[in-house]
């Protein structure tokens, strides 16, 4: 295996100099880590929610649906911000924002004001995300790059792998209401660093703005996000779901046919053009969903099949967690002296034995178990997350980063949603499978028709993680 030599003149110098890089990112990693977490947090929650505010599960799942639909509206505009707002702008506007929204949540009186608090967040998240990326591969030199990806990609993933584990702690001791009050220390930290750290680092150029595109965004996501939410609850031959994914993707249509035939696009989907950006997106996509339906899987087999407490359940998901902060914070150093095709194919071959092993797993399987087939799930993912979206990024040139990490942050809440709508679906599937009348053993066989699932994604992901090239621009 060969390593890679020292930099070159060229990849020691990053496209905007920055005394303290990670200083300047601090700020922003921080802000994205609470938003990721936020999006899963609320997992284990819901049912003591339906319980206080005496609503069905379908009204009170829109505390994720809202929150990722808000996400999924604003990330495609990203871009477009950034070239008429500096960075510093928009990360004290968002971190400022986040803060509003989790103090509205947790002071809420009722689930309106409540949802009101998610969405207000959801508007940070979709600001921060993408900027993320942006800024580090702006403040990096190109030698770096997979480092300061592998630490971003430390944040996307570790986030919603340990919200399960501090929302049990939280409920084990706590109200509902500390989980969002516990954002804001962290929110507060992210602010002050941005607020000293934090320089601009974009270009504002002030472009024309399309408003026929940003109505066709926000339609077409919106319907999709939606359309795939109530295909958990209604079924995905439901009437109303089809005609929304229908629409929503006919108005995605029209939105990519503008982009590509406007001099200045809100959204450069171009990008596209690149296979090696291609194959890399597609292999984040894949990635995520098969974290999110992993994620959004196991903690209700524990608690539902295994019959294990709120509180136990977070502990048992904390090795996994801890598993996927090291290699998250690993993988990206892999990129940078071997490439991303061999840990990009390593990952989704280790992810798919801890499904096999999950899928092995019943009602009597010991805690032990679990935990170990939960860790060696963890290991793949982010093993194979940080080199593909390196891969991708690392594949566009100038402002086109910006671009490409507006693109794989949106699809990746768009993938979320679908991923966590059809997990759900084949989990009724198999509960409904199921013939006898033990009720954990019938939850337990739906988990098994959701993980079948998830392991059909790590064999996607492998597949096309093969065709990496060891040049990301060929």
């Amino acid at each position: 295996m060969e390593l890679s030599a020292s930099p070159s003149l060229a990849e020691q110098k990053a496209r905007v100099e920055v005394k303290h890089p990670w200083m300047a990112m601090a700020g922003i990693m921080i802000g994205a880590f609470v938003g990721m977490l936020s999006e899963t947090s609320l997992n284990i929650a819901l049912p003591q929610l339906m319980k206080i505010f005496g609503l069905e599960a379908g009204t009170v799942q829109w505390l994720i649906t809202g929150y990722m639909l808000v996400i999924g509206i604003i990330l495609p505009f990203s871009s477009l911000i950034t070239k008429w707002f500096t960075t510093r702008q928009i990360i004290l506007f968002a971190l400022g924002d986040f803060i509003v929204g989790a103090a509205i949540s947790a002071l809420a009186p009722n689930f309106a004001i409540l949802l009101v608090g998610r969405l207000i967040q959801g508007i940070a998240t979709g600001l921060i995300l993408p900027l993320m990326f942006t800024v580090a591969m702006t403040v990096f030199p190109p030698y770096k790059l997979g480092t300061a990806m592998g630490m971003c990609s430390l944040v996307i993933m570790f986030a919603p792998a340990v919200g399960p584990t501090i929302t049990g702690l939280v409920l084990g001791k706590l109200s509902w209401n500390w989980i969002f009050w516990i954002f804001i220390p962290f929110l507060a930290i992210a602010l002050l660093f941005g607020i000293f750290g934090l320089k601009n680092v974009g270009h504002i150029t002030k472009p024309h703005v399309d408003f026929l595109s940003l109505v066709e965004s926000i339609a077409g996501f919106s319907c999709l996000v939606m359309g795939a939410s109530f295909a958990s609850t209604l079924g995905w031959l439901s009437p109303a779901v089809l005609g929304l994914l229908i629409v929503g993707l006919m108005i995605l249509a029209l939105y990519v046919h503008r982009q590509l035939t406007l001099e200045q696009p809100i959204l450069n989907l171009r990008v596209f053009a690149k296979p090696a950006f291609v194959k890399g997106t597609l292999c984040v996509m894949i990635d995520f969903a098969i974290i999110l339906s992993a994620m959004y899987l196991l903690p209700q087999y524990i608690q539902r099949g295994m019959l294990v407490a709120v509180a136990l359940t977070g502990i048992i998901m904390l090795p996994g967690g801890a598993m996927n902060a090291l290699v998250s914070a690993l993988a990206g150093r892999l990129y940078d002296s071997v490439g991303a095709k061999v840990p990009a194919v390593l990952g989704f071959v280790i992810a798919a034995i801890g499904t096999l092993l999950l899928l092995f797993a019943d009602k009597g399987s010991s805690i032990a178990y679990v935990i170990t087939a939960h860790v060696i799930l963890m290991i793949g993912c982010p093993l194979a997350m940080s080199p593909s979206q390196t891969h991708a990024l690392n594949s566009l040139a100038g402002i086109e980063s910006a671009d490409g990490s507006t693109i794989l942050n949106t699809l990746q809440q768009v993938v979320g949603a679908i991923a966590t709508a059809l997990a759900t679906s084949f989990l009724a599937m198999g509960e409904h499978a199921y013939q006898g009348a033990n009720q954990a053993a019938a939850f337990t066989n739906g988990v098994h028709y959701g993980l079948y699932f998830t392991l059909a994604l790590t064999v996607v992901g492998m597949l096309i993680a093969l065709t990496f090239k060891k040049t990301p621009n060929k």
